[in-house]
């Protein structure tokens, strides 16, 4: 193991205690911390005579909404957020989410203004007609990133006594930026891989807070995870020559551990590519509340039957996949693609073990292509098991093995060989690949809030599918996603569910750009990188669900692979 950078940091709402105890004065704080720490600090300010309220620098309006209002008398809500140049034009509508939901009944309505001061504007109307107007601080700062990209990100700020007030650059932000420049700052050659697992294990005295709205949850400690890796792509992406969101590129696996802990603290190392397999119980597939341990899906191969093929992992485990030969016309399945997105490993294993049971059933399968990802999945679920850990979502070489070619990996195809084996061996027409996303919001708060590359991805919005086809396969598409749509729409509880969704959304972050097919929304669109001329992409919004909510998910999962096969069998038979 090689040490990179290695710091504890004061915190600051100690520091703010200590600078501040003992003089007369009025404050206003806005920091990266939750409630409860925010709370004890006000209170050993006031234990001073000093008045301060401390807020959230993170999604204020929210949490001015969470702690400053009392929503009992309050029949409807009015908001007004500004608009900033350098910022997606949802950007401040994107962080008052999920306001909407916890609303309740009041009426509430979010419009954008012409300016881009950095408040919100608030309007309650009371039930005896009234109204009270608010002004609602959100501090950001204007600034340039890793790559050189100018962006909007929120930033502490102080306001001693009256006036604007000045930026606080936080512990937060600190251990970020100065742990990112340390990494960018290292020299590490010039030949991808450049490591073999780059480890960012830091500490935060921050407590998530669950929200009262479906999955969603209040984490700092997943903030910065997602920020860290995401940024660290991107730094890797610039350093490598390759365009900013660049999936083909392989620095290796970058993993950032964000943990509970009593300091704000950090420490970056180097370290041996893990080759551990964690394994535990087999539990019935059909109900299974949570991922799989790796043994299971070796039993559920097993019981499938048919031709066994794999491939082997950048740390050597294996990509296994059963070929099932016979008449029917041949369909290649496949999940885990992406190894923090679970309910297509087990949808992919449920749907290959009902049709091993028909006659002239003709398919491969591989659930799980990206074994290593899913077992730093494992890993970091042990900490937060609540938390969506993007870096588990490609490969240990740090690719997203779908963009993987033997042009750009020097001829070493590693986990993708499975997919060219599939092939090889079915000549499909179609390939069903099972995908989910995040069920909570995703955000990367110090580098202007919305996933670049990925905006669309930063709210729940349902069970969706992409459908990818040849140029020529236009019409038989149309045909698949007619009929899969109308069998998931049988679902009970599927539609009102993705109605649900899909309503929040609209409100948070403006129109889908879906088309709605059978009541499901839809992406269709011409794609002739993919060696199958039709390739269905299913997205559930699976990332940390649990329980029933994770069997809902497998199933939905389950039922349009079946429903895709049959309707291959229809599109071969007209030709």
């Amino acid at each position: 193991m090689t040490s990179i950078f290695n710091k504890t940091y004061g915190r600051t709402l100690d520091e703010l205690v200590e600078t501040a105890a003992g003089e007369d004065q009025t404050l206003q704080v806005w920091t990266f911390d939750d409630r409860a720490s925010r709370v004890a600090a006000e209170k050993k300010l006031a234990q001073s005579g000093v008045n301060a309220r401390i807020r959230s620098a993170y999604k204020p309006l929210l949490h001015y909404f969470l702690e400053e209002v009392d929503l009992s008398d309050v029949i409807e809500i009015a908001v007004s957020y500004p608009v900033h140049e350098r910022a997606p034009k949802n950007r401040f509508i994107l962080e008052t989410y999920p306001l909407a939901a916890l609303a309740g009944d009041i009426r509430i309505s979010l419009a954008a203004r012409s300016d881009d001061d950095f408040h919100y504007g608030v309007t309650l109307t009371l039930a005896d007609g009234s109204t009270a107007s608010h002004s609602v601080f959100a501090p950001n700062r204007v600034h340039v990133d890793f790559v050189g990209e100018t962006i909007v990100s929120p930033t502490g700020w102080v306001i001693i006594g009256a006036g604007p007030g000045e930026r606080l650059e936080t512990d937060y932000e600190r251990l970020f930026a100065e742990t990112v420049s340390a990494i960018q700052s290292h020299d590490w050659g010039t030949v991808e891989p450049y490591f073999e697992e780059l480890n960012i294990r830091a500490t935060l005295p921050s407590t998530d807070e669950p929200l009262a709205h479906g999955d969603e949850v209040l984490s700092l400690r997943e903030a910065l995870h997602e920020d860290f890796y995401f940024s660290l792509l991107e730094v890797f992406q610039q350093k490598s020559g390759r365009p900013i969101g660049d999936r083909g590129l392989r620095p290796g696996q970058i993993v950032p551990e964000i943990v509970q802990g009593e300091a704000t603290a950090v420490a970056v190392s180097v370290r041996p590519l893990s080759s551990e397999i964690a394994d535990g119980p087999v539990v019935a597939l059909d109900t299974m509340a949570k991922p799989p341990f790796f043994a299971q899906v070796v039993t559920e191969l097993d019981a499938i039957g048919g031709q066994p093929f794999e491939a082997a992992s950048r740390s050597g485990r294996p990509v296994l996949g059963r070929y099932v030969k016979g008449n029917d016309a041949p369909v290649i399945i496949s999940g885990g693609q992406h190894a923090n997105e679970n309910t297509g490993i087990v949808g992919a294993m449920r749907a290959a073990k009902v049709l091993a049971r028909r006659q002239n059933a003709h398919f491969t399968v591989c659930p799980m292509e990206n074994p290593d990802g899913y077992a730093l999945h494992q890993r970091l679920r042990a900490d937060n098991p609540r938390h969506m850990h993007h870096a588990a979502r490609y490969t240990a070489m740090g690719d997203d093995l779908e963009y993987r070619t033997l042009e750009n990996t020097g001829g070493v195809l590693h986990e993708k060989a499975i997919r060219i084996e599939a092939q090889r061996l079915t000549d499909a027409q179609l390939h069903v690949n099972l995908h989910g996303y995040p069920s909570h919001e995703w955000t990367r708060p110090l580098s202007g809030y919305v996933p670049r590359n990925f905006a669309m991805w930063t709210l729940p919005k349902g069970f969706f599918l992409v459908m990818r086809y040849h140029a020529g396969w236009e019409a038989r598409a149309e045909r698949m996603l007619d009929h899969v749509t109308a069998h998931l729409g049988k679902i009970s509880g599927l539609l009102a569910y993705n109605d649900a969704q899909i309503a929040l959304y609209e409100v948070h972050a403006g129109e889908t750009g879906f088309r709605i097919i059978n009541g499901f929304p839809c992406l269709c669109s011409v794609d002739d990188r993919h060696t199958t001329p039709l390739t269905l992409v299913t997205e559930y919004p699976d990332e940390t669900i649990y329980g029933d909510d994770f069997i809902a998910g497998h199933t939905a999962q389950m039922e349009t692979v079946l429903s895709a096969y049959e309707a291959m069998q229809e599109i071969s038979a007209i030709g």
